[in-house]
């Protein structure tokens, strides 16, 4: 050092600056157990890794198309911050990409998840992933990877943030939607666990406008609290829809319901000039609903538009098909009901007859 260099006042560390490499070693040694637990044909190594592997031979498949998916969990995440529950969010993620996998046929074959936080709360994130290995358990598909990204500065407090990556594989011959769907096809729900994981900015408006506490009783459900009851995982319908496939029920087409409801979702799989025609009748809409309808003063087209109501995912079969399909789901453990029939276009894609019982 020569006379005119001066020694530096500080010396500052990655750690320092908000960065804990080694709490990101401890978490991967963490979750491996949970990780293991999810390893299927196809994928059977360790985290940890520069790229998850994934064996589509193994899995047994002839001519695959993959189909990929991803998708978050949206402002449900601030409800599980806020009420420091975080062990069925994991849940959510998984069920949001791999039921949009389904839908097309597909089974889910592995996933990988991203969790941003402030500051790396080890115990916080071994929980959540956890949540995720459950869903892939669900689901049937490995969890072979994925980023944890310590940012300090970009996230407050506790706070953190989540999004997921599935891919799936479906015989070249097995593609949903079907090409000959037509008028004539019936409509079977299935039946949601409860919001799942759309709308909840709607839903934390009207919390705060009511005045309650996420740890308050649920006024649809006093048993347990308003968080607890709003946290309920999505369902994940994986298993008895490929089971169902695998059977040979005459499954046309599939819809999940998400944002956009009933009435976005559904022209998704229909051809230009089918109609879905819904008898509001037939669904039984949680109590959930009834209360945040009557709460937010929501009217019956927003309520369409913005929630699932009730019915997770809607299966499109031949009429001949329908007690055959039903029966199945019900062994499967699902609820399942006709809401309506496929009809030739006049207008809207999707007609309403009825009223929700709300």
């Amino acid at each position: 050092m020569t006379s005119k260099e001066k020694p530096l006042a500080n010396t500052f560390s990655y750690k320092q600056a908000g960065v804990d490499i080694n709490a990101g070693n401890a978490l991967v040694e963490a979750i491996k157990p949970a990780v293991r637990n999810t390893m299927r044909a196809g994928a059977d190594g360790e985290i940890g890794g520069f790229g998850g592997l994934f064996d589509l031979k193994a899995a047994g498949f002839f001519d695959p198309v993959l189909i990929a998916a991803n998708d978050g969990v949206g402002t449900k995440l601030r409800i599980a911050i806020e009420m420091e529950k975080h062990d069925t969010i994991g849940i959510d993620l998984v069920a949001m990409c791999v039921n949009d996998l389904v839908v097309q046929g597909a089974e889910p074959l592995f996933f990988l998840d991203y969790l941003a936080t402030g500051a790396l709360d080890v115990k916080q994130a071994t929980t959540i992933i956890a949540g995720i290995a459950d869903g892939c358990r669900q689901a049937g598909c490995a969890l072979i990877g994925g980023e944890t990204a310590e940012m300090p500065g970009m996230y407050h407090n506790k706070d953190y943030d989540l999004a997921g990556f599935s891919v799936g594989a479906v015989e070249r011959d097995a593609l949903l939607p079907r090409p000959d769907i037509a008028a004539g096809d019936v409509l079977v729900a299935i039946a949601s666990s409860g919001i799942h994981s759309n709308g909840f900015s709607l839903v934390r408006k009207l919390v705060e406008t009511s005045g309650l506490d996420w740890r308050n009783p649920a006024p649809f459900d006093p048993a347990i609290s308003l968080g607890e009851a709003l946290l309920t995982p999505t369902r994940i319908y994986v298993k008895p829809i490929l089971s169902a496939l695998k059977q040979g029920i005459a499954i046309k087409g599939l819809v999940h319901i998400t944002g956009g409801g009933f009435i976005d979702n559904i022209p998704r799989i229909l051809p230009a000039e089918l109609a879905a025609n819904i008898d509001l009748d037939a669904l039984a809409p949680p109590p959930v609903f009834g209360w945040l309808a009557q709460t937010g003063s929501l009217n019956q087209s927003e309520m369409l538009r913005t929630f699932n109501c009730g019915v997770g995912m809607i299966a499109i079969v031949p009429e001949k098909s329908t007690t055959q399909l039903i029966a199945h789901l019900e062994q499967q453990g699902e609820k399942a009901t006709i809401i309506g029939s496929l009809t030739k276009r006049n207008d809207a894609a999707v007609e309403f007859l009825g009223k929700l019982a709300l």
